[in-house]
Parts: structure tokens; C-alpha cells; sequence
């Protein structure tokens, strides 16, 4: 079979074909199955096992690590069930664990849960690679590369091979860059996690996470993990996900191309200031992303003037949803400030692009910035 991104995504997770049978057969609604004796068998109790999590769980793996026989996924019901389910099912009190200062608005909880457990939390930004100043005795180094919001990248295979050498295990949020962006196990981590949420599934439907892992005595406590807290995706959500997957290429490609012009129309722009994004020839993380993604992503960040600005460049766009989230078919934005849990000015825009027409979608742009300007 060919071993391109599209032809990858639409099969991904396929079960051998069955006559009469669908090609992606249906959501299994089961708490319980039909067991018979000693408990033996791929599925004997709805939390622990689901014949539609297998087939999805086939799929993002066959994305995420493809060739890479021993890997292993899982799915649950959030892209925070799983970031949690790696850090708390590897770290002990004691432990050392760096995360990125500059990542997603939930670490600093996730932080203040592990210190509470006695493990020490270092930080530093993910630009410059800056977090290898802190690895020293870590246990596990958490990177997000792309960082959300700021855009900053850092080179995995450096990190993962300075972690390494210092026993620590590495996990990367693949979030913003999918699996057709970057493959981190490829260079060299130890997991790829990330929402399933976003731009994998597409369509602001699901709610959902995985974890993908190569060391089975690591992934074995992850799964422990979801067991014992009972973080599980429904069977709905699992065939929703897996559905949406079969265009994932197409959509990645087109908000990618997307969000480089829409880039690019914004740089000229004299009141758009620190303007972020990876596949810009002169953005600060343009030549590390170049070596490590073979795409750029959908969001772009930028600053406007003023918070008041900010609101009303958001109120005056008609294509664009003001939501929280990205990787939508459907572009949304929202001034990331609002939250107060990010470290960015007032007027910081985080741009999530759809799947509009290129022109439609930076006419739009460019519209609402005149009018937020008068």
C-alpha cells in the first residue's frame, strides 16, 4: 500500500474488509461483553477496552508512528486526561519534572498538583531550547513545540538526546503540529501526546487525547493509569474521531497554505506587531521548525495596539468565530488575554485558520482591522 500522508489518513485503522460489512464499522455501546468463564480476551469490560477505541487507537498510531512496530496508543477522553496520565503515571515524590514556562494554560495546574505531590517542577521557555539549562536530575521532560500561544519551537532531537543522557524521559505535545506536522517518536521521544480536540478531528466536536509510546513498561503505567481514573473517551466520540481522520491530510494542507498567506497579508500591516509563525521565512523559529515539520500548522499569533483594539478586530470579523480552541475547518480567533492564565499582552490575538477560501479569509482580515482602526 502507498505510504503517502492522504493515502495514510484515509486508511488509517481500517479493519480488514468484511463482505457486506461497512469499511468503519460503528460505535460499540457496551459496558459490559459477553464472558464466559476466565476472563481472557481483548475486551471484557467497557473501561478497560472498546472495539472502537482499538480501531482509532490503530489509526493515530499508524499517523503518529508509522513502521514502529512497538508502539503502543492510547485514547482518552481529553487531551488533558492524557497529559496527565503521562506525567502522573511517571512521576513519583522526589521526582524531578521540567515543563515548558511558555505551553498550554493548564500546566500551571498540572504544576501546582505535582508539587503537591512533592515532586520538583523546573520551567523554562521553549524558544532556544532553553529548557536543557534545567534538565539536571529530571525524571521526565515535557516539551510543546510548537509552544501555545507564542509559537516558539525548539529542536526535539537535541532535548531528547540531552534528556536521555541524563535518564530522564521525554514527552512531546504534538497538539498544534499533528501528527502529519512532526512525528516526535521518529525523533526520538519517548511519547507524542496530544488533543484530539483540535486539528486532528477538526471540527469543534470532540473532546479528545491520546498518548503514543514505544517503551511498553512506560506505556503499561499510562494505561494503569486510565484504568484506575477511568479517563475513557465515549464510543461515539472514538468513531467520530476516526471518521474525521480520513481528511485530515487535505485539511492540514489546505489551513497550512492558508495560514502562511494569511501570514504573510498581516505582516504588512502597520499595527500588527510580534507576528508568529513557523513556516514565515524570517520567523525566529522558521529554521529549527524547517529541519523537524514537514507542515507549519493552522494558528498564527499576533499583537494588536490596545485590549480595546483587539475587541474590536474581533467584533468586526465575519468568517472568523471568536472561540477558544483551534485547528477547526471552521477559523476561529479570540484575544488570548482574556483568560489571564497566558503570559502575552492585552492586545495578543491567537488566530486559529480554517479551511475558507484563502481570499474570503484575508479579505476578512484585512477588513476588520480597517474598521477596528477608525
Amino acid at each position: 500500500m502507498g505510504t503517502g500522508d492522504g493515502t495514510r489518513a484515509v486508511r488509517a485503522g481500517l479493519p480488514e474488509p468484511v463482505k457486506h460489512e461497512p469499511t468503519l464499522p460503528g460505535p460499540v455501546f457496551a459496558a459490559h461483553f459477553h464472558l464466559p468463564g476466565d476472563p481472557t480476551g481483548p475486551y471484557t469490560y467497557g473501561r478497560d477496552e472498546n472495539p472502537t477505541w482499538t480501531l482509532l487507537e490503530r489509526a493515530v498510531g499508524e499517523l503518529e508512528a508509522p513502521g514502529q512496530d512497538g508502539a503502543e496508543t492510547l485514547v482518552f477522553a481529553s487531551g488533558m486526561a492524557a497529559i496527565s496520565a503521562v506525567l502522573f503515571s511517571q512521576l513519583r515524590t522526589g521526582d524531578v519534572c521540567v515543563l515548558p514556562d511558555d505551553g498550554y494554560q493548564a500546566l500551571p495546574l498540572v504544576r501546582a498538583q505535582l508539587e503537591a505531590y512533592g515532586i520538583e517542577v523546573r520551567t523554562a521557555p521553549t524558544g532556544g531550547d532553553a529548557q536543557l539549562d534545567v534538565l539536571d536530575g529530571a525524571r521526565l521532560l515535557w516539551i510543546e513545540t510548537p509552544s501555545n500561544p507564542g509559537l516558539d519551537v525548539c529542536d526535539i532531537r537535541r532535548l531528547t538526546e540531552a534528556a536521555h543522557a541524563r535518564g530522564a524521559l521525554v514527552a512531546v505535545d504534538n497538539t498544534l503540529a499533528t501528527p502529519l506536522g512532526q512525528r516526535p517518536l521518529e525523533l526520538g521521544a519517548d511519547f507524542a501526546v496530544a488533543s484530539g480536540t483540535k486539528q486532528l478531528t477538526g471540527h469543534g466536536d470532540v473532546l479528545l487525547g491520546y498518548v503514543v509510546g514505544r517503551n511498553a513498561g512506560a506505556m503499561a503505567t499510562v494505561r494503569r493509569w486510565r484504568k484506575i481514573v477511568g479517563a475513557i473517551p465515549g464510543p461515539m466520540e472514538a468513531w467520530l474521531a476516526h471518521r474525521s481522520i480520513a481528511t485530515l491530510q487535505m485539511r492540514v494542507d489546505r489551513q497550512s497554505a492558508t495560514a502562511l498567506a494569511v501570514a504573510e497579508a498581516l505582516r504588512e500591516r502597520p499595527e500588527v506587531t510580534g507576528l508568529r509563525y513557523p513556516g514565515l521565512p524570517d520567523d525566529p523559529s522558521h529554521q529549527i521548525a524547517a529541519r523537524q515539520m514537514r507542515r507549519f500548522g493552522c494558528v498564527v499569533s499576533f499583537t494588536l495596539p490596545t485590549r480595546e483594539r483587539a475587541d474590536r478586530f474581533l467584533d468586526a470579523l465575519r468568517l472568523v468565530d471568536d472561540a477558544t480552541s483551534f485547528g477547526g475547518v471552521r477559523s476561529t480567533a479570540e484575544r488570548r488575554g482574556r483568560w489571564g492564565g497566558d503570559a502575552v499582552p492585552e492586545g495578543f490575538i491567537r488566530l486559529s485558520v480554517g479551511a475558507e477560501d484563502p481570499e474570503d479569509l484575508v479579505a476578512d482580515l484585512l477588513g476588520a482591522l480597517d474598521a477596528s482602526g477608525a
